[in-house]
């Protein structure tokens, strides 16, 4: 019988309705959390909650629909999500895209840095007084061994589609563990931690969203599928850093099955991590002012 030693805790998901997402959510409802599942289309957010109740038996779970695109909405699901709860034990910031062409996101942004990256800076802020107060809060990030292909430009990765290709996901991928590291620094002081992880290859269904690597990559994926974990697997290290005491002691930390591992060159910058968090503060103060001009 699983135990429910998550009762009282307040953990929120993006990403929850399918692949490594969804199993987490279960995992985390099946030990009482009381938990909020973010998605993108509501039918299927509904159908994903009314599996996990039932699974699960946890009747606290709730759900958020976001267009995660666009960050006027990402700040509105935070609204809502304070609305309801004055703490929050688990951020996870595990939704993610990759698509086939180049595309701009509707807040003018490549749409897979937009997402990827933009909507859990914007959606982390947006809570950051939470996470601040909350004793033991902690921020896991849903990141990719494809970090070590990134490689992030603060002039032109944000809006260029001219170097746009299968390196864009991975430098989304990269900018997660910068994000993590800075946000690990800023949150000196308090009780939180921020730490983020590597699944592996998973059978997913990841690029419903319309995503696609391209046909070589397609290729590839097919080829392993056989040999690629499960949701459940994939979702190990995300459940642990959520939720295990001895990971607690971890902070900024880039974490491969369950064990601190060592990314690219490149995320280990402290200062390119401290003018992301600058520029993707100026990006997010961008967007709302669009946003705001718009209606």
């Amino acid at each position: 019988m699983t135990t429910k030693d998550l009762a009282g805790k307040v953990i929120l998901i993006t990403g929850a309705t399918d692949g490594i997402g969804k199993a987490a959510a279960m995992e985390f409802a099946k030990r009482g959390a009381s938990l909020t599942i973010v998605g993108r289309n509501k039918e299927k957010t509904e159908r994903v909650l009314a599996e996990l109740k039932a699974a699960s038996g946890n009747q606290d779970v709730d759900f958020l629909i976001c267009d995660l695109s666009r960050l006027a909405d990402v700040r509105r699901a935070a609204d809502e999500f304070k609305a309801k709860h004055d703490r929050i034990d688990v951020l996870a910031n595990n939704a993610g895209a990759t698509f086939k062409a180049p595309l701009l996101g509707p807040d003018g942004f490549e749409l897979t840095f937009a997402l990827n990256h933009l909507a859990p800076f914007q959606l982390t802020l947006s809570l950051l007084d939470l996470i601040r107060k909350t004793p033991g809060a902690r921020v896991v990030s849903t990141s990719s061994a494809m970090q070590a292909r990134g490689k992030l430009d603060l002039e032109t990765t944000p809006t260029s589609l001219a170097g746009w290709g299968p390196n864009a996901y991975a430098t989304s991928k990269l900018a997660n563990i910068l994000f993590t590291k800075e946000l690990q620094r800023r949150l000196a002081g308090t009780t939180a931690s921020a730490n983020c992880f590597e699944p592996g290859m998973v059978r997913t269904q990841f690029g419903a969203m319309g995503s696609d690597q391209g046909f070589l990559l397609n290729v590839i994926y097919a080829l392993a599928k056989p040999f690629a974990s499960t949701p459940e697997q994939g979702a190990d290290s995300l459940v642990w850093l959520a939720t295990a005491p001895e990971a607690a002691q971890l902070k900024g930390e880039y974490i491969s099955k369950r064990r601190p591992a060592k990314p690219q060159k490149q995320a280990l910058d402290a200062k390119l991590a401290a003018d992301l968090w600058t520029l993707s503060e100026r990006l997010c103060v961008e967007a709302a002012a669009r946003a705001e001009g718009s209606t």
